[in-house]
């Protein structure tokens, strides 16, 4: 179950690689938003051009069991959903005005967060959480974007005293996976879940018995489909311009998440790691 579950960012993430028909269902769903909840799966799907077996499927795809729970849910999101929810992403435009700018990275930026809750699974992050703890050893692998991301991820979980690297590059990366182990984590960063050179070490890893946990937009992808864990984001439909910044966020609250369940679970034992580096840190600020 989701954290703040809602439909509606599950359809919108989705879309992409649904089927022809399903795709049908699913952007009539969201350009018409208002009526959808009085409808039957007969009216939807004559509105749709399809059937009723295929919104059924539709209705299956996204997680529910029939047309009724699926309505219900619809209603529920849109219940939910202030003015300011319902907004879109905003793209960077030529020529803004800097506080234009501030304002829209900013809700940007909360908005990935937001509806990143509404589809990563609570009970995947538990038990994320729960082999790391158990891991012998922790592994990041990230490509452009993805790849700060994970050394992100390695600076907070060396900080608790976690054997763990970050691999950002093709060749190190299939290397790293070669000698993995079954008592070690492979974290696989990837918004689109289709980099070439993830998935082949993916494959490597896997072979070797290593723990996948996949950290990649909810959607249908081939790291998804592999992974033994898989945390969702959620990211904005943007053009180039904006490029990783959605997603980026997106993923370095979920490595956020990981490492504070983790430090809590484990707080007795990393208290000691935790005050050591703080204060290592801290006397260093002091001598410069």
């Amino acid at each position: 179950m989701s954290i703040n579950d809602n439909i509606l960012i599950k359809i919108r993430e989705m879309k992409d690689s649904l089927t022809p028909v399903e795709k049908l269902v699913a952007d009539y769903i969201l350009e018409n938003l208002e009526d959808i909840p009085h409808l039957s799966i007969k009216s939807l799907a004559q509105l749709t051009k399809t059937s009723d077996a295929s919104v059924l499927r539709f209705c299956k795809t996204m997680g529910y069991k029939g047309y009724r729970n699926f309505i219900v849910s619809i209603s529920a999101s849109i219940g939910s959903m202030d003015e300011e929810q319902r907004d879109q992403y905003t793209d960077i435009q030529p020529g803004d005005d800097l506080s234009i700018i501030i304002s829209n990275i900013s809700r940007n930026n909360s908005k990935s967060i937001e509806d990143t809750l509404s589809v990563i699974d609570k009970n995947e992050i538990a038990r994320a959480v729960k082999v790391l703890c158990d891991s012998n050893r922790i592994v990041f692998f990230g490509i452009g974007a993805s790849g700060l991301v994970g050394i992100d991820a390695e600076q907070k979980f060396s900080r608790i005293n976690k054997m763990c690297h970050t691999y950002t590059d093709g060749h190190s990366q299939l290397t790293a996976a070669t000698l993995l182990g079954k008592s070690d984590v492979a974290i696989f960063i990837s918004n689109s879940g289709s980099t070439l050179e993830i998935l082949e070490a993916l494959e490597i890893a896997k072979k070797n018995g290593a723990c996948i946990i996949a950290i990649t937009k909810y959607n249908k992808s081939e790291l998804a489909d592999k992974a033994n864990i898989v945390l969702s984001i959620s990211t904005p439909e943007l053009t180039i311009r904006s490029g990783a910044m959605g997603s980026r966020i997106a993923m370095l609250t979920v490595i956020d998440i990981l490492f504070a369940g983790v430090a809590s679970s484990e707080y007795k034992h990393v208290k000691k790691y935790l005050s050591k580096t703080h204060d290592i840190i801290a006397s260093s600020k002091h001598r410069r």
